[in-house]
């Protein structure tokens, strides 16, 4: 059965005001189409969780759709601050942020002991860290098997993941290469889980590949098939991240009246995503156009 839908049915079916929304990519294959679809259905009082925020949150929570931020390394890629977070946090303008944060890799093990089913998913990295002390949901256990103690986090389990993806079948069962962050385990922690992908391809093309399948169709709700949906980030093979647009968003994030605007023009000033795509031209791409690099085939066998 064909999992295919649109991205405005895709936000429509799944994503309520007050959930805890995952949407990652770990600096490759963020789903920013899925975020300027959530700004324009105008959810609110979402509860959003990212390994490194990145310019995606700022936006949803300059779009007014976000009032608490589960995340990591609180920053634009490399590229600079994010200012409106910064306004939200520091001087609670126009209205407090509520933040919760781990390292990345306290991160992981949350989506871990979500994707697994663990009341808590123990780690080594926070010894000698601040963070135990501003995060009273990162707690210090007793070792059950034996002396000391050990760092534990509570495990994450959003009611709908967001990730993006080079391709799927109609089906679902997705296929990524390059940095693939934790698109699995947060798709395996949610209790919806919804794929945006550049292309659809033929089940024979996923299943002479399997390896490359990272997301199964049992754990996919929804595919959302759209070509450059994680603009301005990059996706490996496909094109390359927007340096310059990262750049720019510093100088737009800094000022909330520029920032306002841009939301205005890019993305409520859109119908979808396909409109965001023709605003930018179709010029636009011949600095992000990446060359082929094909990797070798690979002989899986079979019995003869």
């Amino acid at each position: 059965m064909s999992k295919v839908v649109s991205m405005a049915d895709a936000v429509g079916m799944y994503v309520e005001d007050g959930m805890t929304v995952c949407l990652e990519g770990f600096s490759h294959l963020i789903s920013f189409a899925a975020a300027h679809e959530i700004i324009r259905q105008g959810r609110q009082n979402l509860t959003l969780c990212r390994m490194t925020p990145d310019i995606v949150s700022d936006q949803l929570v300059a779009a007014g759709c976000v009032t608490k931020l589960v995340a990591s390394f609180f920053a634009s890629g490399s590229a600079g601050s994010l200012h409106e977070l910064r306004r939200r946090i520091e001087h609670h303008d126009p209205v407090a942020l509520e933040v919760e944060e781990y390292s990345h890799y306290g991160m992981v093990c949350r989506y871990q002991a979500g994707a697994a089913g663990l009341p808590f998913f123990p780690l080594r990295s926070y010894a000698g860290s601040d963070l135990p002390r501003l995060n009273p949901r990162i707690r210090l256990v007793d070792d059950p098997y034996g002396d000391g103690t050990v760092y534990v986090v509570p495990p994450l389990n959003p009611d709908v993941t967001i990730v993006h993806a080079q391709r799927a079948d109609r089906h679902g069962n997705v296929q990524i290469w390059g940095i693939s962050g934790v698109q699995q385990e947060a798709v395996y922690a949610a209790k919806k889980a919804i794929v945006v992908v550049e292309e659809i391809v033929d089940d024979d093309v996923v299943r002479s590949d399997p390896n490359r399948t990272l997301i199964p169709s049992h754990a996919v709700d929804a595919v959302v098939v759209c070509p450059r949906g994680a603009h301005p980030s990059y996706v490996q093979g496909y094109y390359d991240r927007d340096c310059a647009f990262y750049r720019r968003w510093t100088a737009i994030s800094k000022d909330s009246g520029l920032l306002q605007a841009w939301l205005k023009e890019w993305v409520h000033g859109t119908a979808n995503h396909d409109e965001y795509l023709d605003k930018l031209g179709g010029n636009y791409w011949d600095d992000l156009a990446v060359a082929p690099r094909l990797s070798e085939p690979v002989d899986y066998g079979s019995r003869k």
